[in-house]
């Protein structure tokens, strides 16, 4: 089997994943070949993530956030841009080096449940992994297994072992579909909701383990959610998107005390408060729907929701990225 091979990368700064001008089209055909138009999923998208960093990408359901989390792990080609991991282009691999490269991306899913085969045990989720990446010796693969049970806190490992998906509450099939996502020791993980079909009680202890781990092996981590009221305890900064586009980046105090763009103000503006005094309180949220990515409005995809959008400008332009703080950028025309 063909090995994955990255450039060797000098200096701490240099990203471990680059992304750039990226665009990942679904086309829609009638009767089987008659060309309809693309869906835009993720529609020019640019951004690095270092060697060890925590981040997370937010927006409304359809936003592209997910397309572009299967783009990354290579489930989805690129239409358009180039994805760079670890100093080499993903562009052109052949179905044997993309194999090798997933072992260096995990993957946690969003329904645990459906993640996991029915009719295998634990040991055998987890083994299959390796068997798969050419780790023939038995023993081998029993260590390594038993020691990533232990670190997602699955212990004693006899108890699990001989474990079907149906026997495991939520949480203890969520810390499987974890195991499995380190059981190859990838650079970089990539959960997709990791907790969203949890209970509450399990959320934060799920997303505790995540941050720990990551922190331990130095892990680039990126976390797909629409939930911004939590993002503050497991990432270190923020890209929002909206229309399959990042409209918002910036460190993640630095985004949720002063947001910039009025779609990442409206998401804030959405949480719930758990102060029942400010419940009579009105707040300024945008109606409408988010736009169809078949075919999505002429400049700031989110004009026509916008509060403060200014015709024959935001309905015309596409807006740059301005940084009207340091270190914070928003695509929109207000801070030009």
């Amino acid at each position: 089997m063909s090995e994955w091979q990255p450039v060797t990368i000098v200096g701490h700064g240099e990203p471990l994943l680059s992304v750039s001008d990226l665009h990942t089209w679904f086309e829609l055909r009638q009767w089987g070949f008659l060309r309809v138009g693309a869906v835009r999923a993720v529609d020019g998208v640019s951004f690095e993530l270092a060697r060890g960093e925590s981040v997370a990408f937010v927006g409304e359901s359809g936003c592209g956030k997910s397309s572009l989390a299967r783009t990354l792990l290579g489930l989805h080609r690129p239409t358009r841009g180039e994805v760079r991991f670890a100093g080499r282009s993903l562009g052109g691999l052949k179905a044997r080096e993309l194999q090798a490269y997933r072992a260096k991306v995990g993957y946690v899913q969003q329904d645990p449940f459906g993640a996991l085969p029915p009719f295998l045990d634990v040991r055998r989720i987890l083994a299959e992994p390796l068997i798969v990446h050419g780790v023939k010796d038995r023993a081998q693969r029993d260590r390594r297994i038993r020691a990533v049970l232990d670190e997602v806190r699955l212990s004693p490992a006899e108890e699990f072992l001989p474990k079907f998906p149906h026997m495991l509450s939520g949480g203890q099939q969520q810390r499987v579909v974890i195991a499995r996502a380190l059981i190859l020791e990838p650079a970089m993980i990539i959960a997709d909701e990791p907790v969203s079909m949890l209970d509450a009680s399990v959320r934060v202890e799920i997303l505790n383990l995540l941050r720990h781990i990551q922190t331990q092996r130095e892990l680039t981590l990126a976390f797909i959610t629409h939930d911004l009221s939590s993002v503050r305890h497991y990432a270190e900064r923020i890209f929002v998107m909206y229309a399959g586009r990042v409209v918002e980046t910036a460190g993640v105090k630095e985004l949720l005390d002063h947001p910039q763009h009025p779609y990442t103000q409206s998401l804030l503006a959405a949480i719930a408060d758990p102060d029942a005094a400010n419940a009579t309180k009105q707040r300024e949220i945008p109606g409408g729907e988010p736009p169809s990515l078949l075919h999505p409005p002429k400049g700031c995809r989110f004009h026509p929701r916008c509060p403060h959008a200014m015709a024959g400008l935001c309905d015309v332009d596409e807006p740059p990225d301005f940084e009207p703080r340091r270190g914070h950028y928003s695509a929109c025309w207000l801070h030009r």
